[in-house]
């Protein structure tokens, strides 16, 4: 927040933010497929961004719609949180607050919508809603033939056989072992029903900076070193130049790919872990 050195008047100054969501890569062809390495890191972002308003905010803010179409990833893979227009914040003095249960279809916590007590473990739930589709490539809620939840079809496919048989298949096996199991162990964890068993993010990410050694050097937006970087003429998806040509057709491609909100971009502020 800044204030008009000549008018007085306060103003939200926020970063300008081109940027694709993380949904799109999610449903993209295998061009523009994330590695395995990148989804970590956009995992970590996340969670560090929802780490700061739990634990760093004054008032706390729950964001209380944690979804794929809501985090926004930079030309170098950078992820940041996006879209607060149901967040709530709250002083220390309160565990919770008491409100009309609201948030996305898949990413809701279901105790949150039975009891209609809000608190941060509503952000956890849904960020691991979101770490099991970085995991496995799938909406929320998708037919298998029937409607099924995608935690319950990860718990379901883990007990039939091998923890592979969730793996996003455009991963085309190019994984570290002991990062996946750690990975789909953490967002079981995060999406337990009970709220008082979840992590806390401050937890969740101590468990994803241990797969990912060399985070605290690696900081792309700090040493200038991108992941990957597109070509604004010629590399760049054709979705995303129409987005910043302001054509209005822009999001045709998230129409038909199932997820239930294709519409990520916003004009929010954004908080992230780098």
């Amino acid at each position: 927040m800044c204030r008009g050195c000549k008018t007085g008047i306060y103003m939200l100054t926020c970063r300008f933010q081109i940027a694709l969501t993380l949904i799109w890569y999610m449903i993209a062809g295998d061009d523009y497929s994330l590695t395995w390495e990148q989804r970590l890191y956009i995992a970590l972002d996340a969670a560090q961004g929802l780490e700061y308003l739990h634990e760093s905010c004054t008032p706390s803010i729950v964001h209380r719609d944690v979804k794929t179409p809501n985090i926004l990833l930079d030309k170098n893979f950078v992820g940041v949180i996006s879209d607060f227009g149901l967040s709530r914040a709250f002083n220390d003095a309160h565990t919770h607050i008491s409100t009309v249960a609201a948030g996305t279809l898949g990413y809701l916590d279901p105790e949150y919508h039975a009891t209609f007590q809000l608190t941060v473990k509503t952000d956890v739930y849904s960020f691991g809603i979101v770490l099991l589709e970085i995991i496995t490539g799938q909406s929320p809620v998708f037919m298998d033939p029937q409607t099924v939840h995608l935690p319950n079809w990860v718990r379901q496919k883990i007990a039939k056989g091998s923890i592979r048989d969730v793996v996003d298949k455009k991963l085309l096996d190019q994984y570290d072992a002991s990062s996946l199991q750690g990975a789909v162990d953490l967002a079981l964890n995060c999406v337990e029903n009970a709220a008082i068993d979840r992590p806390t993010m401050t937890e969740v990410v101590s468990r994803l900076k241990t797969w990912l050694p060399a985070v605290s050097s690696d900081k792309q937006s700090a040493s200038g070193t991108p992941r990957r970087k597109y070509s604004l003429n010629t590399e760049m998806p054709k979705q995303f130049q129409l987005m910043i040509s302001g054509v209005s057709n822009a999001e045709s491609s998230f129409q038909s790919s199932g997820y239930t909100d294709g519409n990520g971009m916003s004009q929010a502020t954004i908080f992230s872990g780098r």
